[in-house]
């Protein structure tokens, strides 16, 4: 009797990577839908390094490194205490894998931090805080304000090249909305302004008779001889009630 060979029902290695290849999208969409929420830039910073923790296989300790103007160079959000030390040890010594994402790579791995030495001034005091390795990942460019995502692991070789896949997949949704957060609230001062603006001439029409052009002409006049802001001239007469120099 001839013998009948069973089907193999294991999922095929392409078939497992496809079906890793959709939780991540399901995942990162996720992710990317929950920032829309947040109320501004700060809360989608935080909200961002926290999501990272839980989606980049290795990622422990999470934090943004930025720098504006290309100058000086700032955490703006971070999970941990290490997080914090380890990017201003790299500040400190002006070398580390964040510094080098920032002006130079997308991706920088460093794999035990015990034994690095490209940057030795900043691998021993982040070995000594107690980081084992490290994943530094461009965040975003915009203009000359550059930014950084950094992932610590407190053991070395915590990081692979799937974490490297999905750091940048994050990075990349984290970007969109790092920009959709600071327009927003762009747009928001820019509304704010207008409105203390809009109150300063309202009253300076009541108190002084002005048409609404004849208003804000006294509001430029006086802002460009005391070389004031606009708003803060705004701001200080809606407070006072008062025109300055009346």
């Amino acid at each position: 009797m001839a013998e009948i060979e069973s089907e193999d029902t294991t999922p095929s290695r392409g078939g497992r990577a496809n079906s890793a290849s959709e939780e991540l999208a399901v995942a990162l969409s996720r992710i990317a839908r929950s920032l829309e929420h947040e109320d501004d830039v700060q809360g989608t910073l935080d909200a961002i390094v926290r999501a990272a923790v839980g989606t980049v296989p290795g990622a422990q300790h999470a934090s943004i490194s930025k720098i504006k103007n290309r100058r000086e160079v700032t955490t703006v959000a971070s999970t941990s205490e290490l997080s914090r030390r380890v990017d201003q040890a790299q500040y400190d010594a002006g070398e580390g894998p964040c510094l080098d994402v920032l002006y130079q790579r997308r991706t920088v791995h460093v794999p035990d931090m015990a034994t690095e030495r490209q940057w030795p001034g900043f691998s021993r005091k982040a070995s000594e805080f107690g980081a084992g390795s490290m994943l530094s990942v461009q965040l975003f460019v915009e203009g000359d304000d550059l930014g950084a995502l950094n992932l610590i692991n407190e053991s070395p070789h915590a990081f692979d090249v799937d974490s490297e896949h999905v750091g940048l997949l994050f990075a990349s949704h984290a970007a969109v909305a790092i920009v959709g957060a600071e327009r927003e609230a762009q747009f928001r001062d820019a509304l704010a302004l207008r409105d203390v603006i809009g109150q300063a001439m309202g009253i300076l029409m009541e108190r002084h008779g002005f048409t609404a052009n004849r208003a804000f002409a006294v509001l430029v006049r006086l802002s460009q001889n005391q070389n004031r802001k606009l708003h803060d001239l705004a701001r200080q007469i809606v407070d006072s009630r008062v025109l300055p120099g009346t």
